[in-house]
């Protein structure tokens, strides 16, 4: 399995962002999936995760009403949107998939890790 992130970049105050993360090489929606971050200094921090089987999620309260996860098992492609951004969202964010129903932010219950994409929050 390997995961592709992507949708990064550099973004206002107050802006917004989508982040994609596509999977090949295995059956996708049998997977739990999770968005999760690095910033600068602090330690690493489960943003977002969504079940296999309902759909259900689960998302960390530093981004709850503002980040939304969601799933298009045709396209093989975990989504997470980033409204209302602030400079402590600026962080590289990582997505990872796992071989359980979940939904699930802890990193040790996943198996399989994307390499991470930057997201800068700044005027």
């Amino acid at each position: 399995l390997q995961l592709q992130a992507s949708g990064g970049g550099l973004v206002h105050p107050g802006g917004s962002l989508r982040l994609s993360c596509t999977a090949s090489g295995v059956i996708f929606d049998s997977l739990a999936v999770g968005w999760f971050r690095q910033a600068p200094g602090k330690g690493f921090e489960g943003v977002a995760g969504m079940a296999s089987v309902d759909l259900s999620t689960i998302y960390a309260d530093s981004v709850k009403g503002r980040f939304t996860i969601t799933r298009d098992n045709a396209k093989n492609t975990v989504y997470l949107r980033m409204n209302s951004l602030n400079s402590d969202d600026t962080a590289v964010y990582y997505c990872a998939a796992g071989l359980f129903e979940g939904p699930s932010h802890v990193a040790g219950q996943y198996e399989y890790w994307g390499q991470g994409t930057q997201v800068t929050v700044s005027s």
